[in-house]
């Protein structure tokens, strides 16, 4: 007889806040520490990511904090407002995870939490999730990305071996909001600044005008889910490179939140993967 499998919510982490600093005037990094990450299971990917989660006004949460009871007895609009977060870095010996966030005033969830929360307060999270580190195989890398994925981008850099050529597009809105990032023998970041333009435009024309150098590339393309579709369509169409050499995703969407992407990202893919079929068919 079979047996019915329970699907029960990932462990719930909980963190302090050490500290912060404001890497550009619109990047605020946060860093978590505590007795409650001792094994935190960061490390084996570069694109770790996190899932915080900020407690409705008003609803108090049963002790210890258990996600599998609060969706089992709470109405769905009192769960906690999830919102997902790169890993920076994770230093297991420290003991400390470090989260970058894009803060531009008051819009937004996580980003005003970054500007106001004060070392010592409490965060709750769900994680770690992560699928990419840049492949020691490959004969050069290619990465690319707005302010959502500068942290993964900048943990990649760190894993990229001396030596092997890796093409790195990051667009910013201004040279401001440019970080130092590790850079190994081998790399060339471009910084590529919008100025007030459409978000991806000027990483959607890098990509096509860049000549690709010889061997077999390691690509992650990541950001706002337009650009990210532009670029996965001239990646596997125009380029030919095939799935497994591509780690591609839209972390974010122009005019939704994080609940009505993750709501609509599912028949967004669907459709993508369709259009591409009937262009390599």
């Amino acid at each position: 007889m079979a047996t019915e499998r329970v699907r029960r919510s990932p462990r719930v982490n909980r963190g302090t806040v050490l500290r912060k600093e404001r890497v550009t005037p619109h990047m605020i990094r946060v860093v978590i520490g505590g007795e409650g990450l001792a094994g935190f299971g960061a490390g084996e990917f570069t694109d770790h990511y996190v899932k915080l989660l900020f407690a409705q006004k008003g609803v108090d949460y049963p002790e210890p904090f258990d996600m599998d009871r609060i969706r089992a007895e709470y109405p769905r609009d009192q769960w906690p407002v999830t919102r997902t977060y790169t890993v920076r870095s994770w230093d297991p010996d420290a003991v400390e995870l470090a989260i970058d966030f894009v803060h531009h005033g008051d819009k937004g969830l996580a980003g005003p939490w970054a500007a106001r929360v004060e070392p010592g307060e409490e965060v709750l999270f769900l994680g770690p999730g992560g699928a990419y580190a840049p492949s020691p195989d490959a004969d050069w890398h290619l990465l690319v990305g707005d302010e959502s994925a500068l942290p993964a981008i900048g943990a990649a850099l760190e894993r990229v071996p001396d030596g092997t050529p890796a093409r790195v597009f990051i667009e910013v809105e201004g040279p401001e909001e440019e970080q130092k990032l590790p850079a190994p023998a081998g790399a060339e970041v471009v910084w590529l600044h919008r100025d007030g333009g459409p978000v991806g435009d000027a990483l959607v024309r890098a990509v096509r005008d860049l000549e690709f150098p010889d061997g077999t590339v390691h690509a992650f393309v990541h950001g706002e889910a337009g650009f990210v579709k532009d670029l996965r369509r001239h990646l596997r169409v125009d380029r030919g490179l095939p799935l497994d050499r591509l780690s591609i995703s839209g972390y974010w969407r122009r005019g939704r939140d994080e609940d009505g992407w993750q709501s609509s990202k599912r028949e967004w893919n669907r459709q993508v993967e369709e259009e591409e079929a009937k262009a390599l068919s």
